[in-house]
């Protein structure tokens, strides 16, 4: 077998140019015997820890490269052959990204030669042989001494008729030159099955049929991977550029774990070390919550915590979320709080809580330390803090100011092809009619559904013996889960000390002033880099609006901490299933389960928030657990054959035997099928990631077989292990539902003491929840919350409160609920009307002068009715202003811009309320099923 590694190879990180994975190309290198494989994917790095990381697995020696395609058309192989050559390539692939727009590279031959050091160049030859081997050599050659590194011109067999040919004029020039041949392959795919997708994904890329691709596609399958036999044979008489892949793989000493990472370290004091800063800050923390003294327990877990994170050296991993968090909770820049809290795994962390990041009480919840840090991999920790959804921005930018854009990016989320996506792309390539492929697209039940039913093809008068429907179902199947591009991930920021687009190439985001790197969140986890998740929550903006609405016209302070706990009342309130509005509860299964549940204190609500999800009830675990709360079977604790003590008990106490939790899914894994702490670590990892590709089934096996093997009943087992899969469909930890819960009571308390204000803050809070705003005011009328209409004298922006004269208040629906209205306008209104109550229409023509499309809006919803003007009056007197257009000299005089009144006939009251919801989305004149409800009694 001939020695050979192929060094071009384009995975589906490549976007629409390589039509396999990264697993699917390493399993077939091993096979073929390759010595090596390297990764070049067109002005990318995407795709690199992947294939690193299948390459691992298989050791196979993996060679780090990139295919540079310049904007003057020049192509060049690049692969680092040490650490600092590779985040040379970053710096250069940062520069190119960061001056074009989003997943596009703009570079030039002059910004490879600034950053040309340590990196080994291959060519890709585009020279016309007719104009001589002169002319190709003196290019060889100058670009040689621009690049001043080790420079081949790549030979590939062509399959054109004309290689024999070209291939002898390559050689003339790499001679004249004196620049060796390197032979590649130039592959595409893994197998020559493959052909078919990659010339499908070519018609994606090209926004073409395949009937009319032409020069696009290619001419043949030869694009895939290849033995060193038959490379040899191809490469019969240049055998020196089969030996030039094994030099070049030789040269390239930097591997993918060479990139260490470093915590920032901005947030230690001077002259302190990160460790000390830490427990400092964790002790000060905990005397603060526990002013009676910190209970033995609780100290016990801070110690064990502190030691484990000295060990690992991740302190300055927590100061620098606790210096996010605190800038949060004290701007620098004079803004108000930004309300805040940690969630998910980070709640079992007993430091996480003396740092204020998290709001769950380790006295009043079960921890499990391993769920958020494994002691047996160096994975970091992950830890998500919530923020308020409108000023979460403000927080990101802060990252940026504080680490510089060099240093801190938001990861990315590769958006893979799915199913239904998967159909229409390949539907509307093979020449499928539109109604034909959504009538496939139709057999798949949501975004991530399975494969198409073939009954119910047949029954939408389909089938499968049809070649093109045959082969547009066997193509989808080939694309889904393939790379379609990247974006940005929805708040995960990684933050280094030294340079982070050293590390990994970094481009320009959709949006302003945002910058992404190019790996995900599995590909930082390979790495060990650490990632925190800066997110957004609706229902803390509507809390602090809430709070902000309660100290302006009640008098009352309060915040997430100082808030009444368990007051009875609250929990009456939810045992009727009103929960409209209510964060995580307001659904209508939430609402159904919460009089079966009937809570009555916090840890009931950790329980709701979780019950009602994929895990327990693919488990088969709710009906249990309510019988056994409700008294009507006694809580059972299985107990293994031949055990003399039951084992489960302390794990499944607290919820009566039935596991709801991913915590306890854990334990159990631990204890009843031993589980070693790798394996736990595995268990959590697939628990963790989100609709992998069959990664939580390997582990079934293991986990079924050892329970029954120590005397567990087969169906406990494996409701067991049907309970983890459901939370690898839709993970949710205890430690998550008790983060969760806390922002539940606290919502609840305030639509039970505070429904005037809560319905104000929500409306404000748009778009968020389940419930659209007419939904909201209704429940808030239903609740004895006077609403009042939109109104130019009277309406802010935002919904605000107005005195009623009962000592109640009602809501005063804000000019942001008019359809059409630009908010800059509404501020325009409510400035000048400072100036006093805007007297008459022309009064405020003049004043507010917001132009027509704001005045259409207004008369629409009928906000004029201050001024004696009803809709139809209103909208008289705006489209008149339209279209008299007076003189300047006139319109500063404010002089006849309306017309003179006129009758106009009246609105009937059902004509109002439908002309209400087409300006405002709801009506506080009545309900459109008012006027029918006569007609269909």
């Amino acid at each position: 077998m001939s020695a050979y590694a192929e060094l071009q190879v384009a995975t589906g990180f490549s976007f629409l140019e390589g039509a396999s994975h990264a697993e699917d190309l390493a399993e077939r290198a091993v096979e073929l015997g390759l010595d090596a494989i390297g990764v070049t994917d067109r002005n990318t790095l995407a795709g690199v820890v992947r294939m690193h990381k299948e390459a691992l697995e298989r050791n196979l020696r993996f060679v780090v490269g990139c295919r540079l395609a310049l904007r003057d058309g020049t192509e060049l192989l690049a692969w680092p052959t040490d650490r600092d050559g590779f985040g040379r390539l970053c710096r250069l692939l940062t520069r190119g990204k960061r001056r074009a727009p989003k997943n596009h590279c703009h570079l030039d031959l002059d910004d490879v030669a600034e950053f040309s050091k340590g990196l080994i160049f291959a060519h890709l030859p585009r020279f016309d042989p007719r104009a001589g081997v002169g002319l190709a050599a003196a290019a060889m050659n100058g670009l040689r001494e621009r690049l001043q590194s080790p420079l081949y011109l790549v030979a590939t067999h062509l399959y054109r008729g004309d290689d024999r040919r070209r291939l002898a004029f390559l050689d003339r020039v790499a001679q004249a030159a004196r620049t060796p041949l390197l032979a590649t392959n130039d592959v595409r795919y893994h197998h020559p099955s493959r052909r078919e997708l990659a010339d499908v994904v070519t018609c994606i890329r090209e926004k073409c049929r395949l009937s009319d691709a032409g020069f696009h596609l290619a001419a043949n399958a030869e694009r895939h991977l290849k033995p060193g036999a038959e490379m040899a044979r191809l490469s019969r008489g240049y055998e020196p550029a089969l030996k030039a892949t094994l030099e070049v793989v030789e040269a390239c000493r930097f591997q993918m774990p060479d990139v260490v990472y470093e915590y920032p370290d901005e947030p230690v004091p001077a002259g302190v070390s990160p460790q000390a800063h830490l427990q400092t800050l964790v002790w000060d923390g905990a005397r603060r919550h526990f002013p009676a003294g910190v209970p033995a327990k609780v100290a016990e877990t801070i110690g064990k915590e502190l030691s484990f994170v000295a060990e690992k050296g991740y302190a300055p991993y927590f100061l620098t979320v606790h210096d996010i968090v605190r800038w949060a909770r004290n701007p620098d820049n004079g803004a108000t709080p930004i309300l805040c809290q940690g969630r998910g795994s980070a709640a079992n962390s007993v430091i996480c809580y003396c740092l204020d990041i998290t709001n769950v009480n380790p006295v009043e919840v079960d921890l499990l330390f391993e769920r958020f840090l494994s002691a047996g991999e160096g994975d970091p920790p992950d830890i998500d803090v919530d923020f308020e959804h409108e000023r979460r921005e403000e927080v990101i930018q802060y990252i940026y100011r504080r680490y510089g854009r060099d240093r801190a990016g938001i990861a990315a989320t590769v958006i893979h092809f799915r199913p239904r996506l998967a159909l229409r792309e390949v539907g509307k390539v093979l020449g499928l009619t539109e109604d034909v492929t959504r009538a496939l697209v139709s057999t798949i039940w949501g975004s991530y559904g399975s494969g198409p039913d073939e009954e119910r093809i047949a029954r939408l008068g389909l089938t499968l013996d049809d070649p093109r429907v045959a082969k547009t179902l066997e193509l989808a199947g080939q694309l889904v889960g393939m790379p379609r591009h990247l974006s940005q991930h929805v708040g995960g920021f990684v933050i280094t000390r030294g340079l982070l687009e050293e590390m990994v190439p970094i481009g320009n985001a959709a949006m302003d002033d945002r910058t992404f790197i190019e790996w995900d969140k599995d590909d930082i986890d390979v790495l060990g880099i650490f990632k925190i998740d800066v997110l957004a929550l609706g229902m803390l903006t509507c809390i602090q609006k809430s709070f902000d609405l309660i100290a302006a016209h009640k008098r009352q302070r309060w915040d997430l901490k100082t808030l009444p706990r368990e007051d009875p009342a609250v929990y009456d309130m939810l045992c009727r299933g009103d929960s409209i509005g209510v964060f995580q509860v307001e659904s209508r299964a939430q609402m159904n389960m919460l009089p079966r549940l009937k809570p009555r204190k916090w840890y009931d609500l950790v329980v709701e928030v979780a019950i009602v999800r994929p895990g327990p009830i693919q488990g088969d675990m709710v009906h249990p657990y309510l019988r056994r709360r409700d008294g009507l079977e006694k809580p059972d604790y299985p107990l293994r054959q031949g055990g003399a003590a039951n084992e489960l008990a302390d794990i499944l106490g607290k919820t009566m035997g039935v596991p709801l939790f991913q915590e306890q899914a854990m334990r159990i894994a631990m204890v009843a099928a031993r589980f070693s702490h790798q394996e736990a670590h595995d268990l959590r990892k697939a628990m963790a990631t989100f609709r992998s590709r069959g990664t939580i089934e390997k582990l079934e096996a293991i986990m079924v077989g050892r329970m029954i093997e120590r005397g567990y009943d087969a169906d406990f087992a494996q409701r067991c292990f049907n309970q983890i899969k459901g939370f690898g469909e839709y993970g949710f930890p205890e430690s998550h539902a008790a983060s969760f819960a806390h922002l539940v009571y606290v919502s609840s308390w305030i639509k039970c003491f505070h429904p005037d204000v809560f319905c104000a803050a929500l409306l404000n809070s748009q778009p968020m929840g389940f419930y659209a705003p007419a939904q909201i005011v209704r429940d808030a009328q239903e609740h004895g919350v006077e609403v009042r209409p939109p109104c130019v004298n009277a309406s802010d922006w935002d919904c605000t409160l107005e005195p009623n004269g009962e000592g109640r208040f009602a809501v005063r629906l804000g000019l942001r609920l008019v359809d059409g209205m630009p908010e800059l306008s509404g501020e325009w209104i409510v400035a000048a009307r400072r100036a006093g109550a805007y007297r008459d229409f022309d009064d405020f023509v003049h004043r507010a002068d917001i132009g027509t499309k704001a005045l259409n809006a207004l008369a629409k919803a009928d906000a004029f009715h201050s001024l004696d003007l009803d809709r139809r009056q209103g909208l008289w007197s705006a489209k008149k202003v339209a279209s008299l257009k007076p003189l300047p000299l006139f319109a500063a005089a404010g002089e006849n811009r309306a017309d003179p009144r006129v009758a106009l006939p009246q609105l009937t009251r059902g004509e109002n309320v439908i002309d209400d919801y087409r300006a405002t989305r709801l009506s506080l004149r009545g309900h459109p099923m008012g006027f029918l409800r006569p007609r269909i009694e």
